[in-house]
């Protein structure tokens, strides 16, 4: 059943949505790692996991102002590097974390297909992002990304004080972008913040599922890309947009 007459919003996460997180984050520790003595012991899938669980584990207590920033990124690869005997010194960590940070932001990519996706939706639903991140961050992956201009409103945990899946986060942009839930889509990766939390609120989930873990809920629509165009955007809001044919 087409439900694009009454879909007015598009709601995307963007870490792992819009933003290639996973294989940015990969690219930059291969390449921060490769000039270090003990590079050949590292095995880079082992410490990408290590990577991701230490940044899931420490990231909330940022943004809960439990430490800064740069104290966290320095505290996040000293434990990622202790194993090898590496950065035995605040000195050391810091000035690591801050090769490896160069590194991601010059390796930043977007998910294939998204910025083609933003492009057809825009000129007929109002487009949000909704991320559990900094705002200054969040604002320089779209601007380097090339999707400022096809955002008309972001949101945070940051700014709103709360994150995903707290419905206070979704309500928040609800407000901003003046949509009602039952007009809303909401597009995300992780299933227990975009996908349990927009179900929470009353906005149609869209589960972005990449690399093929298991469905919960089968009503819930699943796509594994954003390729082909019109397949997807058909998923999201129910029908092609005429200006977005192909």
């Amino acid at each position: 059943m087409s439900t694009s007459s009454r879909i007015t919003t598009v709601l995307f996460d963007l870490d792992d949505t819009l933003f290639d997180h996973a294989g940015t984050a990969r690219a930059a520790l291969a390449a921060s790692t490769s000039g270090l003595p003990f590079a050949s012991e590292i095995v880079l899938d082992e410490l990408y996991n290590r990577y991701s669980e230490l940044l899931e584990e420490m990231h909330p207590q940022v943004l809960a102002g439990r430490y800064s920033y740069l104290d966290a990124r320095r505290i996040r690869f000293q434990r990622l590097l202790a194993p090898y005997n590496a950065l035995t010194t605040e000195t050391e960590a810091d000035e690591f974390a801050q090769f490896h940070y160069t590194h991601y932001r010059n390796l930043r990519q977007p998910i294939v297909g998204a910025l083609a996706l933003l492009e057809a939706l825009k000129p007929h639903y109002r487009i949000g992002i909704v991320t559990n991140n900094r705002t200054t961050e969040q604002e320089d992956k779209l601007d380097y990304l090339g999707m400022t201009h096809l955002v008309d409103a972001l949101i945070t945990s940051e700014d709103v004080g709360v994150l995903k899946p707290d419905p206070r986060i979704f309500a928040a942009a609800l407000q901003r972008l003046n949509a009602e839930a039952a007009a809303t889509v909401m597009v995300g990766d992780n299933w227990t913040a975009d996908v349990l939390g927009a179900l929470a609120v009353g906005i149609r989930p869209v589960w972005l599922n990449r690399f093929g873990a298991v469905r919960l809920l089968p009503d819930v629509e699943e796509i594994t890309g954003f390729e082909p165009l019109a397949d997807v955007v058909r998923k999201i809001v129910g029908a092609m947009p005429e200006a977005a044919r192909v």
